[in-house]
């Protein structure tokens, strides 16, 4: 890992307890719905570490390059479903907070494909990856993917 500043290595207690959060979170939906909230998260917000790290990841489960070319522009594709639709119109409103103007017509979209469990499931997985944006971002993180994930089998066992 290169940092600026490693909060591994200054705040492991935290870190540990911050990726079983991550972790149990990102286990509650559909890993491809997971994979692209935490994608588009990470664009809006200009992460270059969790980028290269989810979209990795996304493509070794088996997302397609088309879908993970066009998510920036996800309104004018016809390859995402409602339910996908739903989810990233969520995410934009939720990272994009201050701005406000979508946060009604998304949670629409939003009660339309998710059950309130899963409301409240997608809401933690959106929290989750902009706390990681802003960690990656704030403290000049680089992570390559294989080294996180043996991070994180080394935190789940």
């Amino acid at each position: 890992m290169t940092a600026k500043l490693d909060p591994f290595a200054v705040a492991p207690t935290l870190m540990k307890s911050w990726m079983g959060t991550s972790l149990a979170a990102a286990a509650s939906l559909e890993p491809g719905l997971v994979s692209l909230v935490k994608i588009r998260a990470s664009q809006i917000n200009g992460c270059a570490n969790c980028l290269n790290m989810h979209t990795a990841n996304a493509r070794a489960s088996g997302e397609t390059e088309q879908r993970l070319d066009v998510l920036c522009a996800w309104r004018d594709a016809p390859c995402y479903t409602d339910r996908e639709r739903a989810a990233l119109a969520w995410t934009e409103a939720l990272t994009r907070l201050s701005e406000g103007h979508a946060l009604e017509r998304a949670r629409e979209a939003l009660n339309a494909h998710f059950t309130e469990e899963e409301q409240v499931k997608l809401t933690l997985v959106i929290n989750v990856i902009n706390g990681w944006n802003r960690l990656a971002v704030g403290f000049g993180l680089w992570i390559e993917p294989a080294a996180a994930k043996a991070m994180t089998k080394a935190v789940a066992a």
